[in-house]
């Protein structure tokens, strides 16, 4: 064989170029495949969370509302030459309170006020109270009207002598809901007109409105 002609060796990096490489190890896209499932479960319960603090769990305002006012006792002294009348009034008060949220609430002290002619003549305490969701509670009370007060009023003796007196009261109420770990405070003041007969010691004509705030 003629030297020029003898085949050539191939070189020892060509043959290490034609190697096939390994494949990538599947580690790497495991790992990169649950992180993104992960971040995506956390954005989708963060968006769940959000929605339903925004509709279902929104805060909503407490309702109050004046259920029944009764004549308990009423006395009466009428004093015609000084033109004066000695009144003693007790009122039996029953007060809803409803609770419209999903989530119980935390009832604050609070006052209802019995009112006649535009003054104050009775204070009637509302309890600190737990009410559970989508309930309503009724507290029962009994006020008894200041006589001084009342005396004061120079509408008193023809109102009482005409047999009615017109009476409001006006009872605000405050407390606190948990709507997914936040605390978001809540209130509601109820105003309610309504007249009492002296006759026969009977309340009628109400008219009751609420004016809510969060």
């Amino acid at each position: 064989m003629d030297p020029e002609e003898a085949p050539i060796a191939p070189s020892a990096a060509a043959g290490r170029a034609d190697k096939p490489k390994p494949p990538k190890s599947g580690r790497s896209h495991r790992k990169r495949n649950i992180c993104i499932g992960i971040l995506v479960s956390i954005v989708a319960i963060v968006l769940l969370i959000v929605i339903l603090a925004l509709t279902v769990f929104k805060a909503k305002d407490p309702k109050t509302t004046i259920n029944s006012i009764t004549v308990q006792n009423v006395s009466i002294a009428l004093d015609t030459t000084r033109m004066r009348v000695n009144l003693n009034v007790t009122l039996d008060v029953n007060l809803g309170i409803k609770n419209p949220n999903k989530v119980s609430m935390k009832l604050k002290k609070g006052n209802a006020d019995i009112m006649y002619g535009g003054e104050t003549v009775g204070v009637v305490p509302i309890p600190v109270a737990k009410i559970s969701a989508d309930k309503t509670t009724a507290l029962n009370m009994t006020v008894t009207l200041l006589a001084n007060r009342l005396l004061s009023n120079t509408q008193l003796f023809s109102d009482v002598t005409a047999g009615s007196m017109p009476m409001s009261t006006k009872a605000k109420v405050s407390g606190k809901v948990n709507i997914v770990g936040i605390k978001i405070s809540v209130s509601a003041t109820s105003t309610c007109h309504f007249t009492v007969f002296i006759g026969n010691r009977t309340v009628s004509d109400q008219d009751c409105k609420t004016k809510a705030k969060i």
